[in-house]
């Protein structure tokens, strides 16, 4: 049974209900199957021993989810290539590849999760009552643990970038 978290995050003021566990820092990243572009599986270990930036928006074609993503595909630009960026939703690889075309995203890659909602189910971040994803930012560290974590509260607001960017930074 999937456990449902609830008093967490709200959705233009009125809460919502997670489904799935609470990562936590200091986890063994939770593994995870999304879709990438061309249609092939993506896995956790295909970072492995690499940085792992995850961002998490409810639908790419949002204007926070938009803007949201262009921003950490700006700031990646400065990463080494030791660090993987990611932004998982569950928009179609079809949309998230036209998106990511017509923003020139280069540095980002957006997966999809559209499938069997594998890494909102292992991570959380299913909003029961949307099936969308909660907007959020994970840094998985080159050993597989969470090193930093933010599940944003109200999913219309922004992360702290900063914040995600430090943790990334940190382990570098």
């Amino acid at each position: 049974m999937v456990k449902k978290r609830t008093g967490v995050i709200t959705f233009k003021g009125n809460p919502v209900t997670l489904l799935g566990p609470d990562v936590a820092v200091g986890d063994v990243a939770p593994d995870f199957k999304v879709i990438d572009n061309g249609l092939q599986p993506v896995v956790l270990a295909d970072g492995a021993g690499k940085v792992q930036l995850i961002t998490v928006v409810p639908s790419i074609d949002t204007d926070v989810c938009d803007i949201m993503t262009r921003r950490f595909n700006q700031d990646a630009a400065a990463l080494p290539e030791n660090v993987v960026v990611y932004t998982i939703s569950v928009d179609l690889p079809f949309a998230q590849s036209r998106w990511s075309g017509n923003a020139g995203i280069d540095r980002v890659q957006t997966l999809s999760d559209y499938q069997e909602r594998s890494f909102g189910l292992a991570y959380g971040l299913v909003i029961d009552e949307l099936k969308l994803l909660a907007r959020a930012v994970f840094v998985i560290d080159a050993d597989g643990k969470v090193a930093y974590r933010e599940i944003v509260a109200e999913v219309t607001d922004e992360p702290n970038y900063q914040a995600a960017l430090d943790a990334v930074n940190s382990l570098l």
